[in-house]
């Protein structure tokens, strides 16, 4: 039965790519029936990995200083939050 969240793709694939991840699934143990968590588990990565790169395009001209600045300001907030006793 399929996941409700869950949401049916059609797409199309070179055989070359379709022979070499039926292959390393079947190598690695896997069934035809993770082919869907492996496509799902690469785009993820390949979205982080867009994010990453635009993230890093857009900060190409920050000063290291300020970058590192802001990350330790948005820590200290986070952690102040996280960390903060009830009254």
């Amino acid at each position: 039965m399929d996941d409700p969240d869950s949401v049916r793709w059609t797409i199309t694939v070179p055989k070359e790519t379709d022979v070499a991840l039926r292959t390393f699934l079947a190598q690695t143990g896997l069934r035809k029936g993770h082919l869907s968590e492996f496509v799902a588990d690469a785009v993820r990565w390949r979205l982080f990995d867009l994010n990453v790169s635009s993230a890093r395009a857009g900060n190409e001209s920050a000063q290291t200083n300020d970058i590192e600045d802001a990350i330790e300001a948005a820590l200290a907030e986070v952690r102040a939050e996280r960390f903060r006793k009830p009254l």
